[in-house]
Order: C-alpha cells, then sequence, then structure tokens
C-alpha cells in the first residue's frame, strides 16, 4: 500500500471503511472495534463519523453487539455493509466483547504485519472529526515507543471530558479525588494530578492513561501484553491495560490535535446501582491486582473501606434523586 494513498470517506457514506480482508493484506492499516448495546441511533452517528476519516492507509471496523434488542444489528447491516458484525448472543461487558473482536484481527492478520497496524477502541457515544484518527495514528508513526494515544475529549457542551488523560490513581492520588480536594485545587501539581488538570488540555502530553472510550493502540504492544482483562466488566479495564502496558516499557500519549465528542454515558443508558457497583468495584480490583501487594494492611484497609463509603454514599445520592423524581 502506498503511502501516497488516501482512503477517503464522503459524508453520511461509508467509502472510508474497508472490508476486513483489504484491511488484512495492507502492510499498514487501523481496526476500529465499536461494542455496542442497545445504542443504535447513537452507533449510526459513530459510523457516519468514521465513515467521514480520511487516512492513509485502509481502515476497517468491527461491532461486537452485545445482544442488543433495538436493531442495531440490522441497521449496521443495513446502512453500513463493508463493516464486520460480530454477535456475542449476551451483554458480555466491555472488555470481554473488545476481546472477541481482538482475537478476530489477530487471527485475520499474518504476523509478519501485524506491527504495522494499530486498533482503536470506541464507544459508540464518541464521535471523531475526519482528522481524528489520522492524528492519532502519525503519534504512533512518527513516535516508535509510543503504544497508545488518545485524544481530546469533549463534552457535547464543550466541557472537556476529564477522563481523556489520566495518571494512575495511586492511593494519594486517588486520596485527593475522593475527598474532594482535587476539585478544589485543580491547578495544584499534587491535588491536580488524578485528572491531570495541573496541565494544559490544549497541549500533547506524556500520560498515564486515556480513556477507553477512544484509544488507539498499537498491535504489537497488544501481542506483548495481552488482551484486555475480563475481570472489569465495564470500567476500569483501559487504565489497567495502560498499567501492563506501560510496565512493558512503552509509552503513552495524549494528544489534544485529535478530537472527538464523547456523550458521556451514552453507550450504558442511565446511571442505576448496577453502574455505580461496577464502576467502585473496578476502582478496588485495579487496588488490588497493582498496588495492594505492596502496601501494608492497614492502608489496605483504609483504601478498601474509602472506597466502599463513596460507593454508599453514591448510592444514596442516586436512591434521593430517584425518590425525587417520582
Amino acid at each position: 500500500m502506498s503511502g501516497s494513498t488516501t482512503w477517503r470517506g464522503a459524508r453520511g457514506g461509508e467509502a472510508a471503511i474497508q472490508p476486513v480482508a483489504v484491511t488484512a493484506a495492507a502492510p499498514r492499516g487501523v481496526w476500529v472495534v465499536i461494542v455496542n448495546y442497545n445504542t443504535a441511533g447513537l452507533l449510526e452517528r459513530c459510523l457516519t463519523a468514521v465513515s467521514a476519516s480520511c487516512l492513509d492507509r485502509p481502515l476497517s471496523v468491527l461491532v461486537v453487539d452485545n445482544d442488543s434488542q433495538d436493531n442495531s444489528v440490522e441497521m449496521v447491516r443495513r446502512q453500513f455493509p463493508q463493516v464486520l458484525v460480530l454477535e456475542t448472543g449476551r451483554n458480555l461487558g466491555f472488555a470481554r466483547a473488545n476481546n472477541v473482536a481482538l482475537r478476530r484481527i489477530l487471527a485475520l492478520l499474518p504476523e509478519p504485519v501485524r506491527c504495522g497496524h494499530a486498533v482503536l477502541l470506541l464507544n459508540s457515544d464518541c464521535f471523531v472529526e475526519s482528522e481524528t484518527i489520522a492524528r492519532l495514528v502519525a503519534v504512533l508513526d512518527r513516535e516508535p515507543t509510543v503504544a497508545v494515544v488518545g485524544p481530546k475529549l469533549v463534552l457535547p457542551d464543550g466541557r472537556l471530558d476529564l477522563a481523556c488523560r489520566r495518571s494512575f490513581p495511586t492511593p494519594e492520588s486517588a486520596l485527593w479525588k475522593l475527598t474532594g480536594l482535587a476539585t478544589l485545587f485543580p491547578r495544584s501539581r499534587r491535588f491536580g494530578r488524578y485528572n491531570l488538570t495541573c496541565y494544559d488540555p490544549d497541549q500533547p502530553l506524556e500520560v498515564d492513561a486515556v480513556s477507553g472510550a477512544c484509544m488507539l493502540v498499537r498491535l504489537q504492544a497488544i501481542e506483548e501484553v495481552g488482551l484486555l482483562d475480563e475481570a472489569y466488566f465495564m470500567y476500569g479495564e483501559d487504565l489497567d491495560w495502560a498499567y501492563r502496558i506501560k510496565a512493558r516499557g512503552w509509552r503513552v500519549r495524549y494528544e489534544p490535535a485529535a478530537r472527538a465528542v464523547h456523550v458521556k454515558g451514552g453507550s450504558w443508558g442511565r446511571r442505576d446501582p448496577r453502574v455505580l457497583w461496577e464502576f467502585y468495584r473496578a476502582m478496588a480490583l485495579f487496588y488490588r491486582r497493582h498496588y495492594a501487594p505492596h502496601q501494608s494492611r492497614l492502608l489496605r484497609g483504609l483504601v478498601y473501606a474509602g472506597i466502599g463509603l463513596r460507593f454508599g454514599l453514591a448510592l444514596a445520592v442516586l436512591v434521593v434523586r430517584r425518590l425525587a423524581s417520582r
């Protein structure tokens, strides 16, 4: 594939999306993986945005459907025939569903060409601009030690999605977040570490992690580190992956020249007790996996108690809001 070839999508069409066989046969390519669960409207908008991408290499899309009941699968097959749909038959969650697609990509690609390919994990409620994917790819092309790169994510009202660039939730940074000090002093290099609010969001930055809502990962790094940890259901798997990737010597970058709109929460619907439980369970799981083994029993107890307290408070707020809305 010549570097001068531009795979240009027309607005509202699927011209930029190639059949998987085309991308699998190319020395360089991008694979977009979208996990869907009852978000047909958002998914259509997401795929339309991807279709308008301009790129110097072929791009294929795999949609993993977690047993949607809203005609999502029929919509994709009708409007985006180049997209490969993988139906799971049940709701596997985010990590397991993404792994279904990652295994398929690895099976499609001969080993000698895998190093020239990258995978974009993309939420169905995340809408890229036409140059977003190309700008993320450019970071991997010019920085061979970077394995993961994420764009600047903005909410529909224009505010920054703070999760698009993060440090790892160490006990210290998590403490400032949980106690509210990170919110009170966002510019502090000490208290603002959790979401890196102490740094200019319009400047490129080397970070610990970017958001799994839109993250481009070098396939070579995936082969080295392994797939997403399926112990996480819908939160935390991106942080865990970044932690393992960095532990192997790779770097993670935030690239604000690449942008996407994130309708945060759109891909899983309204908050409910299960969602809250999974969020705080993921927090405890990440801590147990990566920090607890190196810390005292007292500190471990304090951390778990803090996570449990925050879950209890969040659940109480949810119940009060539901009662007030009746």
